[in-house]
């Protein structure tokens, strides 16, 4: 996905034209590069220019340091830019709860949120945890039947099936297993749709309030583009979001939003 900001943003070194000094007359075609970049993966209009103006500010008048030329200088103030855009550093998941420390994945349908179940249980299981999954999807068909199966490609242990149960019957059976059994962490996966509705944020909502959870990480997936701002809001709305993960990043040459 980033190939294509990364290509642009190269041809911005071969723009930029001066000798000591960053000045508005050799950043602003630079600056244009930058702006086309951005726009064509994806990002947001209003993010754009709040972005270039914040670049545009701390690059007039830079000083150019004597092993870099003013496009790798200006280049080193985008990426500084973007990092403080998207995060500086890492947070680490908590696990600041009495075992089970519960992590409820909520997402749309076809974002990923069973495989990434799995891709984290492993990651967790690696870390020395002892991971327990539940599937609360009793909407789509063998949603649990798949959360098995990928339980037990990662080597880790996922709640039996259960026909004809709620989704709340689910996770608080679930939940009494990992007490029961020792697990540190017990990972939730629940229902998605093909668009929010009430019901789903209903069931989404009762199952938070009853789980506590110390994370609660929207899945998304990172080809929807900037509508994918607008999903986010309305989850936030209704759920305490502790994280969000991007899947499919290697699918797609936008995802700007």
């Amino acid at each position: 996905m980033l190939d294509t900001l990364t290509d642009r943003l190269s041809r911005v070194i071969k723009t930029v034209r001066g000798q000591a000094r960053l000045t508005d007359a050799n950043i602003k075609d630079a600056l244009r590069e930058v702006r086309i970049a951005l726009l064509e993966a994806d990002v947001a209009l209003p993010i754009v220019k709040e972005f270039i103006e914040d670049v545009k500010v701390k690059a007039e008048g830079q000083e150019v340091l004597g092993s870099l030329t003013p496009g790798q200088a200006l280049i080193g103030i985008v990426k500084d830019e973007l990092t403080t855009l998207m995060g500086s550093h890492n947070a680490e998941l908590s696990f600041a709860s009495q075992p089970p420390a519960i992590i409820l994945m909520v997402g749309l349908q076809g974002a990923g949120k069973t495989t990434t179940c799995g891709k984290l249980a492993l990651k967790l299981s690696q870390e020395k945890k002892r991971v327990l999954m539940v599937s609360c999807d009793v909407r789509r068909p063998a949603a649990q039947a798949q959360l098995s199966v990928i339980a037990k490609q990662v080597g880790v242990d996922a709640y039996p099936p259960q026909v004809d149960k709620s989704a709340m019957d689910l996770a608080t059976a679930a939940l009494e297993s990992a007490k029961k059994s020792f697990y540190d962490v017990l990972l939730v996966d629940t229902a998605g749709r093909l668009s929010i509705d009430q019901e789903m944020m209903n069931e989404i909502k009762l199952l938070s309030d009853t789980l506590n959870p110390v994370e609660t990480l929207f899945v998304v997936d990172a080809m929807q583009g900037q509508d994918a701002v607008n999903v986010a809001r309305t989850f936030a709305d209704t759920l305490a979001l502790t994280g969000v993960i991007l899947t499919k990043m290697d699918g797609d040459s936008r995802g700007g939003a």
